[in-house]
């Protein structure tokens, strides 16, 4: 009798999906994948409405998808981190979520504080909105600093908020804009401004922007190059997760933890590696993360988690 296995969620991570259900398949024949892999904003909805087993993505939930979940089971999901989704810039791929500036702009980097301090109100260290406060002279000396993003729709521009400007709101100089191609088209345009958006192809703007170093300290700027996401020092990284409903005090089904297993085993992380290439440029996890995931899932299903 076959025994059915749900998942949905991201449409990119297909190329990590199959070759764990091939691997899995081959152990339990009886097991049968369905694969509703249509993108990450169908994860945890389905995962709420009990429509799979496992909801993978490749961007952090925004915080209507939480709330919906937790309105439904009265707790949030569970996430086990499997690897990283994108570095660059690259030809040919999009560049993970990043803050973006004019060529001609000499800063060198942002701390995550001096960033939260530019882009949102009411910072406790005070609010920088000129370009001499970061440093910098010559033109941009006795200019203001132009902010350009996306609109605060619940989306990427609000989880940004969310997760790196302790909630707070974006300053009333910001000025949203409908898409990504807008935000660069502008800083493109406008040498004393900076940009912030997530994944985005921006080979096509040429020599006309570039990514902003950024670091959790001043001086220790990183690009977010492969080296700098699988280390975890790039701070706008996307991480792969697989989430899954965890009642508190439940453990994972057994196929469930086999599943996880398999992907944070040495030949579920050789799969993603295989990937790193790709258009996605997934990369696996470094061994300091590895087993401290690995150390996560063993807790839960020893009902410690």
């Amino acid at each position: 009798m076959s025994e059915f296995f749900n998942i949905t969620g991201n449409d990119g991570m297909a190329s990590l999906i199959e070759p764990w259900c091939a691997m899995l398949s081959a152990e339990r024949p009886e097991q049968c994948f369905q694969l509703s892999l249509a993108g990450s904003s169908t994860a945890i909805m389905a995962l709420a409405a009990d429509a799979c087993l496992l909801a993978p993505m490749s961007r952090a939930p925004w915080a209507q998808e939480l709330a919906a979940f937790r309105n439904v089971k009265g707790y949030s999901p569970t996430g086990i981190q499997v690897g990283w989704c994108g570095y660059g810039p690259r030809a040919g791929a999009k560049t993970p979520p990043a803050i973006w500036l004019h060529r001609d702009n000499p800063l060198a980097g942002l701390s995550m504080a001096q960033l939260a301090a530019v882009f949102s109100s009411g910072t406790p260290q005070g609010d920088i909105t000129c370009w001499s406060q970061l440093g910098l002279s010559g033109a941009w000396q006795h200019r203001r600093i132009h902010l350009y993003g996306l609109r605060d729709d619940g989306k990427y521009a609000s989880g940004f908020r969310r997760a790196h400007l302790a909630n707070r709101q974006f300053p009333h100089h910001y000025e949203p804009l409908p898409d990504r191609r807008a935000v660069l088209e502008a800083v493109a345009a406008d040498p004393f401004s900076l940009g912030a958006v997530g994944w985005f192809n921006a080979a096509e703007f040429g020599d006309g922007v570039r990514v902003l170093p950024l670091g959790q300290r001043e001086g220790a700027y990183f690009m977010p190059d492969a080296q700098a996401v699988q280390a975890g020092d790039y701070p706008l990284g996307s991480a792969v997760t697989l989430w899954f409903d965890l009642p508190p005090g439940g453990v994972p089904e057994p196929r469930l933890a086999a599943f996880l297993r398999l992907a944070l085993s040495d030949a579920g992380q050789q799969v993603v590696a295989a990937q790193s290439a790709s258009p996605e440029g997934y990369l696996p996890l470094n061994e300091v993360m590895l087993h401290a995931q690995r150390q996560r899932l063993n807790e839960f299903i020893k009902g410690q988690g």
